[in-house]
């Protein structure tokens, strides 16, 4: 059964040879924003043949394509996910590394407000919020 990424890629005519399947699945089955490494990692465990320089090329044609968004979360290291219908945005955690996605409707609104007032229409945008588990700063002084 075809990913719903390989479906997305034959849309917009992509040629799928089975390392690009195989690339693909991982993408689609990442429930993390892993980077080249990472999906070479899992890629060459399901086919060893597959080498880091063929993920990187399927990577770019992958982006090139709009099937999948590159992130830069500030740690010198390029992740990606799929290019998903529903919006959203991430939280990275600074001490962990973890990325949470989240949704807010009143995020969205404001943004559309901000460049209403500013006289744009809002075309796209993308919102990543940096942090550290409230845990970690109690008993610590304010910064300013």
């Amino acid at each position: 059964m075809a990913s719903r990424l390989e479906e997305l890629c034959v849309q917009k005519g992509l040629k799928m040879t089975d390392q690009r399947r195989v690339i693909s699945r991982v993408l689609s089955d990442a429930t993390d924003h892993p980077d080249v490494e990472e999906v070479h990692r899992r890629a060459a465990a399901i086919d060893p043949r597959i080498s880091i320089a063929t993920v990187y090329r399927t990577m770019r044609l992958f982006e090139e394509a709009n099937v999948i968004d590159r992130l830069d979360f500030g740690d010198g290291r390029a992740r990606y996910e799929q290019n998903r219908a529903e919006h959203h945005h991430h939280l990275i955690d600074l001490e962990s590394g973890e990325v949470v996605e989240f949704t807010n409707e009143e995020i969205e609104r404001l943004k559309e407000t901000i460049a209403r007032e500013l006289g744009y229409e809002l075309i796209g945008h993308r919102l990543e919020l940096y942090g550290v588990p409230l845990a970690t700063r109690k008993g610590k002084p304010e910064e300013s």
